[in-house]
């Protein structure tokens, strides 16, 4: 049995899915957005580094919360915006820390990845992920798409996490055959 933090990271909206699998049957537990952004006022320049301080906070209180054993989150895409990507970077950064601060490992997978493990297609769109990610989780609703995003990262990341140990496990049966 594992439980699954995935975290869709942005630097203004950062979703996140929590699901614990056990064998072939996956269970939600919980999901939604943590929201690093404040309002200005006049003439005021937001201070970037609060959206990270709120993105590393959130992200550590989810680990206190739902005591996950794995944590995965989807890479950077390098748009057309070089500005924004680093934002996300950085974004990424303060999950990051949160988690390994905790001692969880950390497996990153590309957005292609994750469509592809959940939709069965890289090219999917976000409707579909959020259609998916409903049905395969038994969903009363269909969920925001950021927290959408991030449980479909918790997905990827358990369907290759099993298939993961299923190749180390033939490995070190065959390892074990041939020591005989």
């Amino acid at each position: 049995m594992s439980i699954i933090l995935g975290i869709d990271p942005g630097s203004r909206i950062t979703g996140y899915g929590v699901i614990q699998k056990e064998g072939r049957k996956i269970t939600y537990l919980g999901s939604g957005c943590i929201k690093a952004f404040s309002a200005k006022k006049d003439g005021e320049e937001e201070d970037f580094s609060q959206r990270l301080q709120t993105i590393f906070a959130g992200v550590s209180e989810l680990i206190i919360q739902f005591k996950p054993e794995l944590f995965a989150i989807e890479q950077v895409f390098m748009g057309v915006n070089p500005g924004g990507a680093l934002k996300l970077g950085q974004a990424r950064g303060a999950a990051i820390v949160a988690a390994t601060n905790n001692g969880l490992p950390v497996a990153e997978y590309s957005a292609r990845q994750i469509k592809q493990a959940v939709v069965g297609t890289g090219a999917a769109d976000k409707e579909q992920v959020q259609h998916m990610v409903k049905n395969i989780l038994n969903l009363p609703g269909t969920p925001q798409a950021d927290a959408a995003d991030a449980l479909a990262v918790a997905l990827c990341h358990g369907h290759s996490y099993d298939s993961l140990n299923k190749m180390v496990g033939q490995a070190t049966k065959t390892v074990r055959g041939r020591l005989r």
